[in-house]
């Protein structure tokens, strides 16, 4: 007698187990930017503290002391900060809906600038003044002097660095804006209220 087809039940079998699929480059870590750049801030500090301050600056034709020069170019770099801050702010949509294609030129070449700007007022700085702490104001533009070259080694350090987590970089930029206004309250916003705006 045919009892036809007989079926056969297999044993449950464990669920198979995929191993993760390499996703490409390890995380990238900040710590040797962040290293380097506390070690420039110390440096820049220690020598600043350790050096004579010999008052000897170089002035620029049309102004009328180095002192308004050093002011006026850490206006300039105040000034092309703000336009990297906005334009930071349009390449990552913060803008509503402005963000036009040329933000990210204008992102890299007011950056250029601002730092080329601030590269003659930190020799200023350091040659002819050191490192004050007369009051407050002097005390803090000191640290933020120091602290600005710092961050901005630790960032240019960290910006080719591939699978950095999404708010590195706007942070290292935010910070580093919110000290060159630091730089700038107590030093070029203080000298105009207090002598006037002139050349």
């Amino acid at each position: 007698m045919d009892d036809g087809p007989s079926v056969r039940v297999l044993p449950d079998r464990p669920p198979v187990v995929i191993p993760p699929v390499p996703t490409g480059a390890p995380p990238a870590s900040l710590v040797v930017p962040l290293l380097i750049g506390a070690a420039v801030t110390v440096a820049i500090g220690a020598y600043a503290r350790m050096h004579e301050p010999t008052g000897i600056a170089v002035s620029v034709a049309g102004f009328s002391s180095p002192m308004t020069v050093k002011v006026w170019l850490g206006s300039g770099a105040a000034l092309f900060a703000v336009v990297q801050l906005l334009s930071a702010m349009a390449m990552w949509g913060r803008l509503g809906g402005f963000s036009p294609s040329w933000a990210g030129a204008a992102h890299r070449w007011s950056g250029r600038v601002a730092f080329l700007l601030t590269v003659p007022v930190a020799v200023h700085c350091l040659y002819a003044l050191g490192f004050a702490d007369y009051d407050a104001r002097t005390l803090l533009h000191s640290l933020f002097g120091c602290l600005f070259f710092g961050v901005f080694t630790m960032k240019m350090l960290a910006l080719p660095k591939q699978g950095l987590a999404g708010w590195v970089l706007p942070v290292a930029g935010g910070l580093l804006f919110t000290v060159l206004m630091g730089i700038w309250v107590t030093s070029s916003l203080w000298y105009f209220t207090t002598f006037g705006v002139g050349t």
